[in-house]
């Protein structure tokens, strides 16, 4: 027989008993710590710089791609580490200008933000 906690909301005020609360806050500080905070995010005028720690990989174990706003980081398969990570972007990113270096376990990737075309038509008066 499995027993799973009910909560249940106090009926003038809506709110979660106080030992609810206690472990929607255990299981948010739990969730917290589980989430990789190794990615250092600089931003600037030319764009973004993320920087991440992948000890143990190569470059050849490494995969990025970038698909307009978004950019994802995975692992190939047979690689020691399991990597998967995205992103996106507030800005669109122009793939010829960026660039990605890994020195020492730790992958730096410079995401240029594409400048915006201007798409406006002169026409002549005749």
């Amino acid at each position: 027989m499995i027993f799973a906690p009910v909560i249940h909301r106090h009926a003038t005020f809506g709110l979660p008993r106080v030992s609810d609360a206690a472990l929607q806050r255990f299981m948010a500080s739990t969730l917290q710590s589980a989430t990789p905070n190794d990615v250092q995010v600089t931003k600037d005028e030319n764009g973004v710089t993320l920087q991440l720690d992948v000890p143990g990989l190569s470059r050849d174990q490494l995969q990025i791609r970038l698909e307009g706003k978004q950019v994802h980081l995975s692992s190939i398969e047979g690689a020691p580490r399991n990597v998967r990570r995205s992103w996106e972007l507030a800005e669109e990113i122009d793939t010829a200008a960026s660039s990605a270096k890994l020195e020492n376990g730790v992958l730096t990737l410079q995401l240029v933000r594409l400048a915006p075309v201007d798409k406006s038509v002169s026409l002549s008066i005749n």
